[in-house]
């Protein structure tokens, strides 16, 4: 009995991480593989009184490790879509401990399409200046949920769209800009004809750039609207005008969800992402559908035709701490790679549990990422 059990239990497992055609995956390139180390205690990105969410870090010049996070009052539940904002911190180690040092994307009035919502970081440096891309919105300012009962603002959900902010230092100042970088497009039938959000971007050999980005189409009923896809863009520079594909990625056949949160770069010949996979499978024992979320590495020769790696799965939300306690998380998402001498070394994810009461408790992990 204990043999069908684990027989069982292994098959649903295996269906939520994901299953990749064997001949598929040999057809990639050999012997690229990542994985994560024990996270140092320090490497914990907590506050008391703010969810935190989505960090991603870069190296000033001032010799200092600098962090762009998303946070809002935790007070208010689970209202990142109407009240988050970008805020800035940073530490002598990758790893941490971080100070807080400002709030630099706040809230700037409902008539600016960022004016209420900023989220979802990315950093960037190219020429010496530093380039920030991020998630906006704008709409009534309503919170509609509670601590422990989550319930999305549809109208700020709809109206997120991707900017970019500039500074030639790290601590700013920043130039704002007051239209988005990536807009919705208008015809009824694009990909993203209903929103974009969550940016990633890296340079191209040639000098120019590659944005990925999350789009959700209107072939679905609104407000939710759908499918949920990934979008290609291309831009002779970091701050536009961006040239949009109509070609998703990602996809996976009779999901509408399949993907989120990519975080895309360029190594040794091959575009890298390591993306959120959402899975969804039948308990064999139940029957009920269950939601899976891991994260995973592409690859693609061009940017464009994406397929998993021969050693793709990098986590199914399992932490290791320094101490050598495990723990699994109900999300660990939002990856955003940290690079030293040109290599990645860090792997900062967003991640929750919840608590006693059923309220999410988030943090940010700033966690060592070993290249095999």
């Amino acid at each position: 009995m204990m043999k069908l059990i684990k027989t069982i239990c292994g098959m649903l497992i295996l269906a939520l991480v994901g299953s990749v055609d064997i001949s598929l995956a040999q057809s990639q390139q050999k012997g690229y593989a990542l994985k994560l180390g024990k996270v140092p205690m320090s490497a914990k990105f907590v506050n008391d009184t703010m969810s935190i969410w989505g960090a991603s870090l870069i190296k000033g010049g001032d010799g200092l490790y600098h962090l762009y996070y998303s946070q809002w009052k935790k007070s208010l539940g689970w209202a990142w879509v109407t009240d988050s904002e970008i805020a800035h911190a940073v530490s002598k180690s990758p790893f941490g401990p971080f100070t807080f040092q400002d709030v630099f994307l706040p809230k700037r009035g409902d008539e600016y399409w960022d004016g209420l919502c900023t989220h979802n970081p990315t950093i960037h440096r190219f020429g010496g200046k530093y380039y920030l891309y991020y998630m906006g919105n704008t709409g009534d300012g309503v919170v509609t949920g509670t601590p422990g009962k989550e319930a999305l603002n549809w109208t700020h959900r709809n109206n997120q769209r991707i900017g970019v902010a500039v500074a030639d230092n790290p601590n700013g100042p920043w130039e704002r800009y007051d239209q988005p970088l990536i807009d919705n497009s208008s015809d009824s039938l694009a990909i993203d004809a209903l929103m974009t959000s969550n940016p990633s971007m890296t340079q191209r050999p040639d000098g120019t750039y590659l944005f990925i980005y999350k789009g959700v189409g209107m072939h679905y009923p609104l407000p939710g609207g759908g499918p949920v896809l990934h979008c290609v863009a291309t831009s002779d520079s970091p701050v536009g005008p961006i040239k949009k594909y109509d070609v998703p990625i990602f996809e996976v056949k009779g999901e509408r969800f399949p993907a989120e949160d990519p975080y895309i770069w360029y190594e040794e010949n091959r575009y890298r992402a390591i993306v959120k996979k959402i899975s969804n499978a039948k308990d064999p024992v139940t029957g009920k559908m269950i939601r899976g979320f891991s994260l995973v590495l592409y690859e693609s020769a061009d940017g464009f035709d994406r397929k998993l790696a021969e050693d793709y799965l990098i986590s199914d939300r399992t932490i290791t701490w320094e101490n050598g306690h495990s723990e699994r998380l109900v999300h660990l998402e939002r990856p955003q790679v940290f690079f030293e001498d040109g290599r990645p070394t860090v792997l900062l994810c967003a991640a929750d549990f919840l608590d006693a009461n059923g309220v999410r408790q988030s943090f940010n992990l700033q966690i060592p990422l070993i290249r095999k």
